[in-house]
């Protein structure tokens, strides 16, 4: 079967691609490891002896970066729909945070502790239809926020990916509900022609 000249396109721009080699080279699972580690660097977001929440977690690119930061002392707990290569200081589940029993487990997880931060990478499967695919985009980020309204120590942080389009405006003014400050981030490691944004939601409010 032929390649598409679009998936030839992609594959060139990802083998050549900067983030890609670096990732490689340093032994990141992931180019958006480089994403998180301008935004943690930059919010001051990642502390020894946190505990991380990271939602959509495979390849795990974001959990590397979190365990090494928050150390033997923190707990990194991992979510994903699909499977992930065992890491080093990270307990993983695998399931759909969409559905009840695998929020149930997460929650088992915790043990009634608080998080100190929330991570979501998490986006839906891409199918073509601009409206359907960001309104599964933003389900995803409103589930997101309501486990980390439900589960942050006041003072916590929570970064989620959204897409700009319909439903961007009012989850904004839904989070600045919760958090002192909400900023948005767009890091050099994300695509120029992507829609993709990063919001910070800083300082869970009591």
């Amino acid at each position: 079967m032929k390649r598409s000249k679009t998936s030839k396109q992609w594959m060139h721009e990802h083998v050549s691609d900067p983030y890609v080699q670096r990732a490689q080279k340093e032994g990141y699972r992931s180019r958006a490891a480089y994403k998180l580690l301008e935004i943690a660097e930059r919010d001051h977001l990642l502390k020894p002896g946190m505990v991380v929440v990271d939602l959509g977690a495979t390849p795990g690119g974001w959990s590397q970066v979190v365990a090494a930061r928050v150390g033997p002392g923190g707990k990194v707990i991992a979510l994903d729909l699909l499977p992930l290569h065992p890491l080093h200081g990270v307990e993983f589940i695998q399931g759909d945070f969409r559905e009840d029993s695998v929020l149930a487990q997460l929650e088992e997880r915790l043990g009634g502790r608080q998080i100190g931060l929330v991570i979501s990478d998490m986006a839906p499967n891409i199918s073509g239809i601009g409206m359907a695919d960001q309104a599964r985009a933003m389900h995803l980020a409103e589930l997101a926020l309501d486990f980390s309204v439900r589960h942050l120590q006041p003072g916590g942080a929570f970064l989620v990916k959204v897409f700009q389009g319909a439903g961007f405006e009012d989850y904004v003014k839904l989070m600045r509900g919760y958090f002192a400050r909400v900023v948005t981030r767009k890091p050099k490691a994300s695509r120029d022609r992507s829609s993709e944004l990063y919001l910070l939601g800083l300082e869970r409010l009591e």
